[in-house]
């Protein structure tokens, strides 16, 4: 809590405005009318022990014993004229003895009295904010907003200057739009939080905390906001010699940024650039491309390979993945095309082709359902039906692993389904052996 009472005093630095309270005019002498006396005065305490008490209080150097003191005067005269001025002076003394607890309470019972006081309502935000509770963040979210509402109509306090309370009140949005911005986040109210975020950081656009919480709010947002991975490099870069803070918007950060991206690739970089950045670039969000998908990987495998060279796997995943755009449609068709052309002799006759150690999923005399890939043999899934082009006197078991010839002649995209004709089975006895597949194209390597 103690970062708390750091963040109040930076907003809360003039003196005049930490402590509003004025000291009251002295007692009107017996002969004069009090009503004339009070006149352009101040405030005027009749009563010569509650004056002494007040007056004893309001000199007391120590802010521990000032506050204390207030809080006993209050005690004892709880209507006093000065009960305002008396709840102000012992607000600024705690919090300069940093009595957080004792700050909040004071804080709170000004607010009964006058609910719009933007001071303490900065306060009641900030100690509500560094709680970090989901109850906590959402009467952070709403003093803020009050105190927001009620910034703009608060006024100057005599004698202050214009320059130190136009920082003053620019000192307090930043507090408002920040606890704002993360009770909204907490609220997965992300569109919220981002904008109370980027108000926050137009008056404080080195506030680590706001940095990344609202790459946090950029990044869970759907569709994703790419400016978050600016905003966490930037927070990275503000976290500095905080190794724990370093490690732990590095941990989140990267993660999400090889879940779109595909790989770190490119990372390092944008946290180097961000240390002298004060906004992300304007193409930042262009530099960063998607990881290819499923269909993008498709299409590249019959680029980049002759599609008669591709594995039974990949021919499979290429076919499967056809409906998913015209290019992929187009690779689809060659390796189909590559499929038949390797059935066919350069005399036109069928040729068959043989299948390893697929795995029997089930099998009757004249028709066998097998599993081809991997995948689905790990599944138990069928991606083969095997037309038997005679019955087979003893059909293999289930969970056997074979090698089947025949002609493949047709294929369902979704649920995959190969269709092999003229189907036969060679001379070797069924196996129980694991069959031994080549990684398909489509693999990724592991970080």
């Amino acid at each position: 809590m103690k970062k708390v009472l750091v963040t109040l005093v930076l907003a809360l630095t003039t003196s005049a405005i930490l402590a509003q309270g004025s000291t009251p005019s002295k007692i009107p002498d017996q002969q004069q009318p009090a009503a004339a006396a009070g006149q352009d005065q101040g405030k005027v305490i009749k009563d010569p022990a509650e004056y002494n008490a007040y007056i004893a209080a309001y000199n007391m150097q120590d802010p521990n014993q000032k506050a204390a003191a207030m809080m006993a005067f209050l005690q004892q005269y709880p209507n006093s004229i000065v009960r305002g001025d008396a709840l102000e002076q012992a607000r600024a003394a705690y919090q300069a003895a940093g009595n957080v607890q004792k700050l909040e309470e004071v804080a709170r019972l000004i607010l009964k009295d006058k609910p719009n006081d933007v001071q303490s309502l900065a306060i009641i935000t900030a100690i509500a904010r560094a709680k970090g509770t989901p109850d906590s963040a959402a009467e952070a979210r709403a003093s803020a907003e009050k105190g927001l509402q009620a910034l703009p109509a608060w006024t100057k306090p005599e004698g202050t200057p214009d320059a130190d309370f136009e920082k003053v009140k620019n000192q307090m949005t930043a507090i408002f739009n920040g606890a704002a911005g993360f009770g909204a986040l907490q609220a997965k109210d992300y569109a919220a939080a981002k904008n109370y975020y980027t108000k926050s950081l137009q008056i404080d656009p080195n506030n680590m905390q706001d940095v990344y919480q609202l790459s946090i709010a950029s990044l869970e947002s759907n569709p994703l906001d790419l400016n978050g991975f600016w905003y966490a490099a930037k927070a990275i870069n503000l976290a500095g010699n905080n190794a724990a803070a370093v490690q732990s918007i590095s941990t989140y950060a990267k993660a999400k940024y090889k879940k779109y991206h595909g790989t770190y690739e490119g990372w390092d970089q944008i946290v180097a650039g961000a240390a002298a950045q004060t906004a992300p670039p304007a193409n930042f969000a262009a530099s960063i491309k998607p990881a290819p998908t499923e269909c993008d990987i498709a299409v590249d495998a019959v680029k980049q390979n002759d599609p008669g060279q591709l594995s039974f796997s990949d021919w499979e995943f290429v076919l499967s993945h056809g409906g998913c755009s015209a290019a992929n449609k187009e690779a689809a068709d060659k390796v189909w095309q590559a499929i038949l052309a390797k059935q066919k002799s350069s005399e036109g006759a069928d040729v068959k082709l043989k299948l390893p150690a697929v795995l029997v999923i089930s099998a009757t005399k004249d028709t066998i359902m097998a599993a081809m890939t991997e995948e689905n043999q790990q599944a138990k899934k069928a991606d083969l039906t095997v037309m038997m082009e005679k019955p087979v006197l003893h059909p293999p078991a289930p969970g056997t692993s074979i090698d089947v010839i025949g002609v493949l002649t047709a294929y369902k995209p979704d649920p995959f389904m190969f269709t092999m004709e003229k189907g036969d089975l060679p001379g070797a006895a069924p196996t129980t052996k694991p069959p031994v597949h080549h990684p398909p194209v489509r693999k990724k390597a592991k970080p």
